[in-house]
């Protein structure tokens, strides 16, 4: 307080001006019913805060206006300065209970501006009862939504920071829950049903996991500094889909694969992240269906988005790549003394002779695009190099077995 006895007030241009000390003195007079009027209106007017002000809820509120309106006075009388550090938390405590009733600031915000209204119209009744002149009313103002303003804006970075602190928690529960449904030797089901719980995911039937390369692979790639924007993008995944994009080994849980796997959001993860998709498993066989499609995605060529459903029997070939070469070293050796170019079609021939239901020349002709006459001569040329093995079962399978491998393996 200034030698004249007046209080400071905030000007236009962030100078104080001089009020009568009388005025702090009725403020705080006005304020003994104001709170309540403020509630009041609040509940009326806004529907989020319509119900009974009860609990931690309604004391938060009450805590709230009362603090602002003590608060404001205070700054007024002692000539502004910043927040009171002590008052802060009551500021912030209403921006994280939003959050925890689920809402946005919207219905907090709009709670402010209808408080500031209606302190406002009854400051100003004070004002004129003291015989304040105009500009002295329009600093009062300004002093009055500025501190609205400040106490808003301290309640928004609360509620942001108890938001991010959330993402962050959740997130890690996530992972965590992640980490558990790929383990090799699964947790008992009640673990897995606890961590779920709190990572907010519901357990499904059938799952589908994705192996994802560690950069960009998609149509972005190659393209130099054009192509940073979208390596760099942050995909946003649907929320029920379980993620590690940053790992050493980027992988994904999609639950209900017949759904989820359409969702264009995550087909373009795939796409530009080179996924392949595992085998629909029960959720019990997660981590199979990882370890699937890890082994697939090792021998897809960069960019090449393969869906293990399709590859069962490429999966089962992959399963002893040495064994398979024993194999096809052993049924293919009559295959050896020929030259490159009459190898080729002869393995062509006898892939499709092995996969046509009957196996003739017409059918093969047709499946090879080729002349029948010349279907028939190489049918003939595999007789000679194979004989009794092209209708012997067992060795058909590892025949055909070793012509599906050449080039996985």
């Amino acid at each position: 307080m200034s030698a004249s006895g007046a209080v400071g007030a905030p000007g236009f241009g962030g100078a104080w001006a001089l009020f009568p000390q009388r005025l702090a003195d009725e403020l705080r007079k006005e304020n003994r019913t104001l709170a309540a009027e403020i509630i009041h209106e609040i509940r009326r007017q806004i529907p989020e805060f319509s119900r009974p002000l009860s609990g931690q809820f309604g004391a938060a509120i009450q805590n709230g206006v009362e603090t602002a309106l003590a608060e404001f006075v205070d700054r007024v009388e002692e000539g502004g300065g910043e927040l009171d550090p002590q008052r802060l938390p009551v500021y912030r405590a209403l921006g994280r209970g939003e959050l925890a009733e689920g809402r946005s600031l919207d219905a907090l915000q709009a709670a402010y501006r209808l408080g500031g209204r209606v302190a406002w119209r009854r400051y100003v009744r004070v004002a004129r009862r003291l015989a304040l002149g105009t500009e002295a009313v329009a600093q009062l103002a300004e002093t009055a939504f500025t501190h609205i303003d400040e106490i808003a804006a301290a309640s928004v970075t609360a509620y942001a920071r108890a938001q991010a602190d959330a993402a962050g928690t959740l997130g890690r529960r996530r992972h965590r829950l992640l980490t558990l449904l790929f383990a090799t030797d699964p947790p008992p089901e009640a673990v897995l049903r606890r961590a779920a719980h709190e990572a907010q995911w519901q357990l499904p039937q059938t799952v589908a996991a994705v192996a994802l390369g560690t950069g960009l692979t998609g149509p972005g790639a190659g393209r130099g500094a054009d192509a940073v924007p979208e390596a760099g993008r942050r995909h946003r995944l649907p929320s029920v889909v379980l993620a590690d994009l940053d790992g050493p080994a980027p992988c994904l849980l999609v639950p209900d694969p017949a759904v989820h796997l359409a969702d264009t959001r995550l087909r373009r993860l795939l796409r530009d992240r080179g996924g392949v998709t595992g085998p629909r498993v029960p959720l019990a066989q997660a981590a199979d269906s990882l370890r699937w499609a890890r082994t697939l995605r090792a021998q897809a060529p960069d960019g090449v988005r393969a869906d293990a459903e399709e590859r069962l029997t490429d999966l089962l070939l992959l399963a002893d790549p040495a064994l398979v070469r024993l194999v096809a070293a052993r049924r293919l050796a009559p295959l050896a003394a020929l030259t490159p170019k009459q190898r080729e079609r002869l393995t062509d021939t006898l892939l499709a002779h092995l996969q046509t239901p009957h196996g003739s020349a017409p059918e093969l002709a047709r499946r090879l695009a080729i002349h029948p006459q010349t279907a028939r001569q190489r049918l003939h040329h595999l007789q000679r190099l194979f004989g009794p093995a092209l209708d012997d079962p067992d060795a058909r399978f590892e025949l055909e077995a070793a012509l599906r491998a050449g080039g996985l393996v």
